[in-house]
């Protein structure tokens, strides 16, 4: 591991825990008091974790996961027969007295049978024991149903076809040495061919005090706490593990390592019920590959708690989701870091009681699909950049939001401080948009920047608010079109265009009476031809758009009604297909005008940055 990796999350651990006395100033519709909590986060995290990593660069940085032997046949397996309130063994290296069988030496021990009330006790210091599990049911109402005590590495192998069931007490004392149905105090693996069913009756499910890998198997959890947790880490390889917790479904939570805390799944399926997280990675939580999927505090009908956090997916310093499905319903957060998230080519589906994604700091989309469906805000991020993939929002506040820390107040662009969004002050946040597809339906803002925006490819499609309080668009600092396609249209009160300087042309409408949902409206160039088709899905007064087609200066005119025939627009916008018919003209506006009124920064009624005429 590289100095450099280990200073970023040094940085990350200890900068996100700290709280700044400044707070940020947000956008129109923001909860200025809920943006100076998470100020510093936002701030600190940012220059302190680079959001684009990849999941072999993060991997790479953190404590290597420790390899198994999963054979289950052995000739020189030790044999231990279990039979209700004792046991019999065969062999060397365990023994037995009244309910609790003691393995006392490395090796390998086959298990069968039913012990009523009693535990199999691991005390094997600096030892590899592997356990093979056929047909074993293991309960005991004095503490965990298997204790490894002392052991270097667990392997618990589930023989081919078998079914096993570990239960443990219904409570554990502080103090205890085990404090699982299935406790280890070294490296922990679960694999074969076989199944596991865990009761932790009295506080986790699956635990250990240094490193845990899921390998293969079937491995069905209840907790009364935490679900599956590790400690260095926790790595599932495959097979098809569910959770149901009490408190977080899968946990690692080192924070004292900087190397160590991190949670990896690279396949198998995976199903979380949470009440408290769905996964808790203590530092960096990366999903390469499998199908996940995560329900946490109630899901997002629930209203998140101030007592118990309830989010999705949790990361301390990085999230990376790099491939896979991952299906998130969440009270909180569905995706939340303290640091970075990083989307790189998981397909991601998620609905939340707060926000869709949430990072402190970097938030970098460019690859893969994510797609919110329920949020308050659908990303907020210190610096969001969306660079690739396919974006889908649906949000009862803001679509987008950069935000976090106060920054400099200066004198934005528009005719006032802060430019575009009307008199706020600029913050050193930033939204970027660099390619991929991005639609946004929200009730608050849709693209909210709470200092700068730059959009220079991709495609962008903002059905935004019906309410005048907010506007499709809204930027406190520079806004600057330099490439791609938008179309945001919303309500007129808070109408935002891009900046005069954008090397791209744009144009802006605010028209004089509300266009109703399903109006099909076209914009048109001066020679008649039909650049772009929108179809509206909400009641809109003001209407942005920019592309390649559009050339400052020009005259443009647009139309409501006709047709368009084409099946491939994203968001209810078109560029190659429209019909005008009998459409019939209601407004004119000239590609780049200066608003007219100013305040706005981008047009208010009667301007909007292209003058009705």
């Amino acid at each position: 591991m590289s100095i450099g990796s280990t200073v970023r999350r040094k940085l990350a651990a200890a900068l996100a825990s700290v709280a700044l006395a400044s707070a940020a100033l947000a956008g129109c519709s923001s909860d200025s008091s809920e943006e100076a909590a998470g100020s510093t986060e936002s701030a600190t995290s940012g220059s302190a974790v680079e959001g684009a990593q990849s999941a072999a660069t993060v991997l790479a940085a953190d404590k290597k996961a420790h390899d198994a032997d999963l054979t289950e046949d052995a000739s020189d397996a030790v044999e231990i027969e279990l039979g209700g309130d004792s046991a019999a063994v065969k062999g060397e290296g365990a023994k037995v007295s009244g309910s609790t069988v003691t393995i006392t030496a490395g090796g390998t021990y086959r298990i069968s049978g039913t012990l009523t009330d009693g535990q199999i006790v691991v005390d094997a210091a600096d030892a590899t024991v592997k356990l093979v599990l056929d047909g074993a049911r293991i309960s005991s109402s004095t503490g965990a149903a298997v204790a490894a005590t002392a052991v270097d590495q667990l392997v618990v192998v589930l023989a081919d076809g078998s079914a096993n069931t570990l239960s443990d007490a219904g409570s554990y004392a502080d103090d205890a040495d085990a404090n699982a149905a299935l406790f280890s105090a070294g490296d922990l693996t679960v694999g074969g061919g076989g199944t596991l069913t865990v009761k932790g009756n009295g506080n986790d499910g699956i635990a250990s005090k240094d490193g845990l890998v899921i390998a293969s198997g079937t491995v069905n959890v209840t907790a009364a706490d935490d679900g599956i947790r590790g400690k260095d880490y926790l790595v599932v390889e495959d097979g098809a593990v569910t959770v149901d917790a009490g408190g977080d479904g899968l946990k690692a939570d080192n924070e004292d390592d900087a190397d160590s805390g991190y949670v990896s799944v690279a396949g198998g399926a995976v199903e979380v019920t949470a009440e408290g997280d769905g996964i808790d990675a203590a530092t960096d939580l990366v999903v390469t590959g499998g199908r996940l999927t995560v329900a946490s505090g109630g899901g997002s009908g629930t209203e998140p708690s101030d007592e118990t956090s309830a989010k999705g997916l949790k990361a301390g310093v990085i999230g990376v989701l790099e491939g896979g499905t991952v299906a998130v319903d969440a009270s909180d957060d569905a995706v939340h870091s303290d640091g970075a998230v990083h989307f790189a080519g998981a397909t991601v589906t998620a609905a939340s009681g707060d926000d869709g994604v949430h990072a402190e700091g970097d938030l970098v989309i460019d690859d893969g699909t994510v797609k919110i469906t329920k949020a308050e805000e659908g990303l907020e991020g210190f610096d969001i950049v969306v660079g690739g993939g396919s974006v889908s929002i649906v949000s009862s506040d803001d679509g987008i939001n950069a935000s976090g820390s106060s920054g400099s107040a200066e004198q934005g662009p528009g005719g006032g401080p802060g430019g575009g969004g009307g008199g706020e002050s600029v913050g050193d946040y930033k939204l970027t948009v660099t390619g991929g597809t991005l639609v946004v339906d929200s009730e608050g803002d849709g693209l909210d920047s709470n200092g700068t925006a730059e959009i220079t490819g991709g495609t962008i499609v903002v059905n935004g608010p019906q309410q005048g309080g907010n506007g499709a668009l809204d930027v406190n600092g520079s806004f600057t079109v330099s490439g791609g396609t938008l179309l945001a249209a919303g309500s007129a009160g808070m109408a935002v265009a891009p900046d005069e300087e954008s090397e791209q042309g744009w144009l802006s409408a605010t028209l004089d009476s509300s266009v109703p949902a399903g109006t099909t409206l076209h914009v048109v160039d001066a020679d008649g031809k039909v650049v772009a088709t929108y179809v509206t899905s909400k009641q809109i007064q003001n209407v942005v758009y920019s592309s390649s087609a559009i050339t400052s200066g020009e005259s443009y005119r647009i139309y409501s009604g006709g047709s368009t025939s084409a099946t491939d627009g994203s968001g209810g916008l078109y560029t190659r297909s429209g019909t005008l018919g009998s459409a019939e003209e209601i407004a004119t506006v000239t590609a780049g005008d200066a608003p007219e009124g100013g305040g706005f920064g981008g047009g208010g009624p009667g301007g909007g940055g292209g003058r009705q005429q």
